[in-house]
């Protein structure tokens, strides 16, 4: 087979085609410096029907833009601080959900790495104020938001260091982290949801749109339904998949979990008003579009509600990108998709629903997480309060505080 040359060395690289829902794949196989095999899927987007030729030249043009990723040798207190935080990354990496490594991953390459790159220190002699002096530098040009993260990575992998021996002591807990920015989410009342409704009528946004505003769904949460979530005998409407992008090695990858963002994100909410009619609309749109479309339907997302006339999933980015976009054109403010959970939340508290309630409705994993964030929208329990404080601690009457306050003026010489 064919060779990739990867820095002067040629590393063989064989490969062939498989079949996988309908769609050809690309699969390669390489060995590394340790004589260990390594298998890697590529996609190479063709259907299998009529394309085998086009397949077996896509191949070829895969395995030889293919190169396996650069080994890092055995981690020791004496290597950079740059390569050790590299070679964290391929141990982590099995360890953690592919989202969470790939924002790990991003971090590191692009901004932390790079800058201990050209600063020669290795792991045993880094010390507390070098990644002070990192966050000063960055906080030149990003907001404080973005160096928390950094340092959420960076305190990980040293953690890392300091279990397997490889350092005494964690220095990024002596580090100062900045203050989180200030950031206000846009909250839609009821009139404003109602104006969006009539906005996104008869688009694909609709559905997602009122499913999200609704029951306060994350954007990957509302990629992931599939019919099997909804159950119509029961009126229920269960969430417990999610579809996500993430970047990994340079690459866009969409990841499918079938389990939700955390355990309590999993959680059964009822199909209540006129979203069993909804649902089923959409269920029977597809199973015609399957019929009318023949083999040009995409089966691969057979299952899923969010999918177009020929099968193909909602995009991540879609809603991303395009949901700002299109409202704004139709005169609407500025605002995110996952604006749509905050002003769910907002809309629960407006009618006197508890936070308890609502962090059960919105599945956040912890109280504070939606006390944090709502808390100060809680008009209906400061009402409780103040009227708490009255029975408790009557008043006294109301006097003539106009006169009293002239008199007052006049004794003061002012």
């Amino acid at each position: 087979m064919p060779n990739t040359k990867n820095g002067g060395k040629t590393n063989m690289v064989s490969g062939h085609l498989q079949v996988k829902k309908g769609y050809y794949y690309a699969v390669l196989s390489y060995y590394d410096s340790k004589n260990k095999r390594h298998v890697k899927y590529i996609s190479t987007g063709l259907p299998e029907k009529g394309n085998k030729r086009k397949a077996e030249a896509e191949l070829v043009k895969i395995r030889n833009a293919f190169e396996p990723p650069a080994e890092i040798g055995e981690l020791c207190s004496n290597m950079l601080f740059a390569d050790y935080l590299l070679g964290w990354l391929e141990i982590v990496k099995v360890r953690v959900k592919p989202t969470t490594f790939g924002s790990y991953e991003s971090m590191v390459k692009q901004t932390i790495e790079p800058y201990f790159r050209n600063k020669p220190i290795t792991l045993k002699d880094l010390e507390a104020r070098h990644i002070q002096q990192f966050y000063s530098e960055k906080l030149k040009t990003v907001k404080p938001n973005s160096v928390i993260h950094y340092h959420a990575v960076i305190h990980q992998a040293l953690k890392y260091a300091m279990k397997t021996d490889l350092v005494a002591q964690n220095v990024a807990m002596k580090v100062d982290r900045p203050k989180k920015n200030d950031f206000q989410p846009v909250f839609l009342d009821a009139a404003e949801l109602q104006h969006l409704f009539d906005v996104v009528k008869g688009t694909k946004l609709e559905l997602p749109v009122l499913v999200a505003a609704f029951y306060g769904l994350r954007r990957g949460e509302v990629l992931g339904l599939k019919w099997d979530a909804i159950d119509f005998e029961r009126g229920t409407l269960t969430i417990k998949r999610t579809v996500t992008s993430v970047n990994v090695g340079g690459k866009t990858q969409v990841i499918e979990q079938e389990s939700a963002k955390t355990k309590s994100s999993m959680r059964t909410l009822p199909l209540v008003g006129r979203f069993r009619e909804y649902f089923a609309e959409v269920k029977a749109a597809q199973e015609l579009n399957k019929q009318v479309c023949g083999n040009c339907y995409n089966y691969e997302y057979d299952g899923f509600v969010f999918v177009d006339e020929l099968g193909e999933r909602m995009k991540t980015d879609y809603l991303t990108s395009q949901f700002p976009a299109f409202i704004q054109r139709h005169g609407m403010k500025k605002m995110r998709f996952h604006d749509l959970r905050h002003s769910c939340a907002s809309l629960l508290l407006a009618n006197g629903v508890p936070l308890k309630q609502i962090q059960d409705w919105l599945g956040h994993s912890d109280f504070s997480t939606t006390a944090n964030i709502y808390a100060h929208l809680d008009y209906s329990s400061k009402l409780s309060s103040a009227q708490a404080m009255v029975s408790g601690m009557p008043l006294p009457e109301a006097g003539d505080f106009g006169s009293r306050w002239e008199q007052n003026a006049e004794k003061n010489g002012a």
